[in-house]
């Protein structure tokens, strides 16, 4: 027995020597310890069920996956850390001969999975990427405030959604020659517009140029997110160098202090730096912060969405039983203190998208996209003219008055 505690442990003394020894450097494998903590489901659909589809993944294993791996020498392993995780279009990590020189400056660590590719299967990707994020924290104190999911392409479109998803673990998005969407939930809305800032890159030729700078950007600005563009001169659709790179991570820390006063005074909007949160958890302290919005009537529909998204996304659990009474009781009240503020909502929503999406389709548009152009301006269309039905916004419908026709006079195919 003794001889085989010693063996144990003098195992155990070698893994820990060879994990000290990997702590700093460029490790190009990096093969995930076990399946991530984090709640990947979500991040694809609108619950967290207590267990995925049995037809999602069937065969996948986390522990198949690996990553390529970079811990500065300014690395501090006594402090949680910046991360830098970005995300390939391709079947091979990329990022970091770019991202180095940034990471050695910030000490940020920065990490890029293997085969989570664009023709990766969406829920397997996501997977592979929250694999990958949950192994760098169980190896490293990682800081959530200062942890910026970022992609190359398709990449960053992944990224956006990620983040848009699950905003609890990051500080900000680099979507690089891409650009993503939130989504529809109000309450994840407002908790991008409150937590994230997102750092968009694209290129002077990008294809992709016209979509980042005159819409998803402007529009993400438009409705509170801290969004900013960087435009590189003479870059076609590749990774800017680290000039660029390093004032997009520049600009995404100065966020951070408004990240963390956010944090603490609503500890549920963010994720601790060794764990994540559990289902009946993360629904009990959204609960509790939406019962602290509540109290406030500059709060009340922001805690109201809250309790909706508790119900929406863990209808199984007590917490969205209690959600549901809260809920029906509002929308019983009389009077409904809070729906100018829903109204107000979809209203900014409308006007940003039709004035974004309008400008997209009247401006010059790359060759790969001049086919969808006429779908945009009908799109758009639709959007000016429920404004218009609203009635409600005069300068929105001055603008909806003066766009319209220059959106009915574009032809189905016209010239980049």
């Amino acid at each position: 027995m003794r001889l085989w505690l010693l063996a144990v442990v003098g195992l155990s003394l070698s893994w820990l020597a060879e994990l000290r020894a990997a702590e700093k450097g460029h490790q190009k494998q990096v093969a995930v310890q076990a399946a991530t903590r984090i709640d990947w489901v979500f991040a694809v659909a609108n619950q967290s069920p207590a267990t995925p589809p049995a037809d999602w993944l069937p065969k996948y294993d986390s522990t198949q996956q690996k990553y390529e791996l970079f811990v500065p020498q300014k690395f501090d392993s006594a402090k949680p850390a910046p991360l830098i995780l970005f995300i390939s279009p391709s079947k091979q990590p990329t990022g970091l001969a770019q991202w180095r020189a940034v990471c050695e400056a910030h000490g940020a660590i920065f990490a890029s999975p293997y085969n989570a590719g664009n023709e990766c299967d969406t829920r397997e990707r996501v997977r592979i990427v929250l694999d990958v994020l949950d192994d760098v924290r169980r190896r490293y104190k990682i800081d959530p405030d200062r942890t910026y999911l970022g992609g190359f392409s398709g990449g960053g479109r992944i990224a956006c959604a990620i983040a848009f998803s699950l905003p609890e673990y990051f500080g900000g998005v680099i979507p690089v020659c891409a650009a993503g969407e939130l989504r529809d939930e109000s309450w994840l809305r407002q908790r991008v517009q409150a937590r994230l800032s997102v750092a968009h890159l694209t290129g002077e030729t990008d294809f992709n140029r016209g979509e980042i700078e005159r819409f998803r950007a402007p529009l993400l600005a438009d409705v509170g997110v801290r969004s900013k563009t960087w435009m590189v001169d003479g870059l076609g659709h590749s990774i800017p160098g680290a000039k660029h790179l390093d004032a997009a991570y520049r600009w995404l820390d100065e966020g951070l202090p408004a990240r963390q006063k956010f944090a603490q005074d609503f500890p549920a909007s963010r994720a601790n730096s060794e764990s994540a949160f559990g289902r009946a958890e993360l629904a009990q302290a959204l609960a509790k912060e939406a019962k602290q919005r509540m109290t406030d009537p500059r709060t009340t529909y922001s805690g109201l969405m809250q309790y909706k998204g508790i119900l929406d996304r863990w209808p199984d659990l007590p917490t969205a039983q209690a959600a549901k009474t809260i809920l029906l009781d509002a929308e019983q009240a009389n009077p409904k203190t809070w729906e100018a503020d829903d109204i107000a909502e979809q209203r900014l929503f409308l006007i940003s998208r039709a004035r974004r999406l309008s400008a997209y389709a009247l401006g010059p548009l790359s060759p790969q996209y001049v086919g969808q152009r006429k779908q945009m301006a009908e799109s758009a269309l639709q959007l000016w003219n429920l404004i218009v039905a609203d009635g409600q916004d005069a300068q929105a419908i001055a603008e909806a008055k003066a766009t319209i026709p220059k959106l009915q006079e574009l032809p189905a195919t016209t010239k980049p």
